[in-house]
This record gives C-alpha cells, sequence and structure tokens, in this order.
C-alpha cells in the first residue's frame, strides 16, 4: 500500500503558522502530522489564512491541491469563518454558493479517486451578546476605547449561524463522512469557562511576545495549547468516523517539533518542562521527537520517559 496524503484545505483556524519571534499561532491542522504516523500518512496542509470558500477557488489553489489528489487520498474541507464577511471577494450563502462550492470540493476529489471529509468551523471564545466578533478576527479583538463592551456570561454566543449547517446538509446529500468540529470545539472552550478558555487562543499580554509586542487579545486564532488539543480530539472523533485511519495514530503525552507542529520548538526548554513534572506511579511520559535539527547544551530527562524520533533528527549540542 503506497503512502497516504491528507490534503487540508481552509481557513486560518485550520492553517500552518509561521514559529518566528515566537509565533504563538496555530492551526489545529498543523498539529494533525505529530498525530499521524509519517510512514504510512503525509499531511499536506493547503488552509490559508483568511481565505473563505470563494477565494481558495478563485485563486487558483484548489486547482493546485486538485491535481495533486491521487486514489485514495483524503481531502479535509472547513470553511466558514470568512465566508461569512460581506467582502466581495470573501462573502457566500450557505444554502446556496457556500454549498456549491463545498459540493465541487467533494464531486471534484472523487473525480481524482480522493475521499473527501467536510468538517464545520470552530467556535469563536464569545461569552457575550457581540455584534462584531465576525470584524474581530482580523482586528484581534481589540476593543475600542470609550465602548462599553457586554459582559461575559457562562454561555457560549454562536457566532456563525447558518454556515454550520451546510457542511453536515452536503455531507448528507453527497454521502460524505462530515466531523463536527464545532460541536467538539463548544464542549472544549464552554466546559473551560469565560476565563479559562482563554488558555487556548491567542491572548498575549504587553511585552511578552516579540510577535505580538503590542499584546493581543484574540478570541479566534488558537495558540500552541489550543490547537495540540484540539487536533488531538478533532482526531480522536475522526478515527471513530473513519476506521481506515485508525491504524496509523500515534500517542503521544508531549511533542517537539521545530516546525511548529508540536508542544515546544527547542529540545531543551521541552526536557526542562518535562523533567519538572510529577509523574504518577512512574508512568513514562511518552515524547515524540519530530524531524529536524535542534541544538543547545547536553540536555537529559531525568524522569521516565518513552522518547520515539522520527527519521531525519539531527542534533547539534554546544
Amino acid at each position: 500500500m503506497g503512502k497516504i496524503t491528507i490534503f487540508m484545505i481552509g481557513d486560518s483556524t485550520m492553517a500552518n503558522k509561521s514559529v518566528d519571534n515566537d509565533n504563538p499561532e496555530r492551526g489545529w491542522g498543523q498539529m494533525l502530522q505529530s498525530l499521524l504516523d509519517p510512514e504510512f500518512v503525509c499531511v499536506e496542509n493547503h488552509a490559508m489564512n483568511g481565505r473563505s470558500s470563494k477565494s481558495f477557488i478563485d485563486e487558483g489553489r484548489w486547482a493546485v491541491v486538485l491535481q495533486r489528489i491521487k486514489p485514495g487520498d483524503y481531502v479535509f474541507i472547513q470553511f466558514g469563518h470568512n465566508d461569512e464577511k460581506t467582502a466581495e471577494r470573501l462573502h457566500t450563502v450557505p444554502g446556496k454558493s457556500f454549498d456549491e462550492n463545498l459540493r465541487r470540493f467533494v464531486n471534484e476529489t472523487r473525480s481524482r479517486g480522493g475521499i473527501p471529509v467536510l468538517f464545520n468551523s470552530i467556535v469563536r471564545r464569545n461569552f457575550r451578546n457581540n455584534p462584531d466578533a465576525v470584524k474581530e478576527d482580523d482586528s484581534f479583538g481589540k476593543i475600542k476605547k470609550g465602548v462599553e463592551q457586554a459582559k461575559e456570561g457562562m454561555r457560549l454566543v454562536d457566532t456563525h449561524g447558518d454556515y454550520l449547517k451546510s457542511p453536515e446538509v452536503v455531507a448528507h446529500e453527497t454521502n460524505t463522512f462530515f466531523i463536527d468540529m464545532n460541536k467538539i470545539s463548544h464542549q472544549l472552550v464552554e466546559g473551560l469557562g469565560p476565563e479559562k478558555s482563554k488558555k487556548l487562543f491567542c491572548w498575549v499580554p504587553k511585552g511578552t511576545c516579540r510577535a505580538c509586542p503590542e499584546g493581543r487579545e484574540d478570541n479566534t486564532h488558537l495558540n500552541v495549547y489550543g490547537a495540540r488539543l484540539l487536533s488531538k480530539l478533532t482526531t480522536d472523533v475522526i478515527v471513530k468516523e473513519i476506521k481506515a485511519l485508525s491504524p496509523f495514530i500515534r500517542e503521544n503525552d508531549y511533542v517537539i517539533a521545530n516546525d511548529g507542529s508540536g508542544d515546544f520548538l527547542e529540545l531543551d526548554k521541552a526536557v526542562a518542562f518535562i523533567n519538572n513534572l510529577v509523574i504518577p506511579d512512574e508512568k513514562p511520559v511518552k515524547v515524540l521527537l519530530r524531524k529536524g535539527s535542534y541544538h543547545g547544551e547536553d540536555v537529559k530527562f531525568s524522569v521516565p520517559v518513552n522518547l520515539v524520533m522520527e527519521k531525519e533528527v539531527e542534533f547539534e549540542y554546544k
């Protein structure tokens, strides 16, 4: 059996992000390869910030993916956040143009022998009546001075409306796999509540991060922890729905990856963190070291660790 490729198409909540200047933002799709054995499954993440189903097609991005699909590959399709926006280059209508674009992705994937999987959008961290929730995707939730904001409650307030229904409707019509990622993320975010859920998203105090020195209050985009956790929860559902992928799942407690697909970029920082863990019953911590080049002091784990290294790992100790 040849290697399976999972192509991912979607928006910023799924996309790969730069790790420059300690950028805290990640897409959940960026973390997916760390959960799948690369000997058998390759993840190609083509999702891109700020794209809707319409602009992804219009910019030729879908054409690039389509020509790469081979029989047995999967295409994970997740749009909605930007389809909701009013800009002509982005906007689609649920039940009409949005559904048409989703059907196109499904039908054209199958024409190449691929297997489409439809996802609806993850929640925004919106615990109040906020008419500007969609606009704040692009302003990172900056609150205008002098404008009184509604108080946060304990219940999430939906911001997607009928855009959540379209993927499920099209999936039913076309007999396509559907993953209710809105439900998965809703349970996670609302379960944590308005304060604790901030640790999933890019809430960054001023002066603490080179990538956003003025700080950031972002209720749409996930951080490292949020993306890793949501990717794991979603993968648990994916393998229940798509049994053919279940043999390729790999379990790990922590991932070290200098491409941003794990919990840590650097080996020495990961070791320092893990060595300070309280390990119940001396159960080994499962640690995955993804391909890449790692440098720093000659570091050693002082707690029980089950370390798995991918191929193409290089060490450059001082």
